[in-house]
């Protein structure tokens, strides 16, 4: 399995994996969920995220039209 990892919070020591079908089952929640492992003073410890709701992806799809000027901007910048 090769996936590629997003780290999310550099001085928290997070990173967000997409959970393959069969991670979802074993852990009994929803496909396409998201776990994030955070690294800390020598452990790991995990989070389950649910995937985005309609009404999440449709907010956001909102936001990105209303602010696409400031996010081409942001883009152009860089982090």
């Amino acid at each position: 399995m090769s996936q590629s990892l997003t780290n999310v919070k550099p001085e928290g020591g997070g990173w967000v994996i997409a959970m393959t079908p069969e991670m979802a089952r074993a852990a009994g929640v929803a496909e396409g969920s998201y776990v994030v492992l955070y690294v800390k003073e020598g452990s790991v410890t995990a989070e389950i995220l649910p995937p985005a709701t309609a009404e999440m992806k449709e907010s956001v799809r909102r936001f990105a039209e209303r602010n696409a000027g400031f996010l081409e901007e942001m883009k152009r910048l860089g982090d």
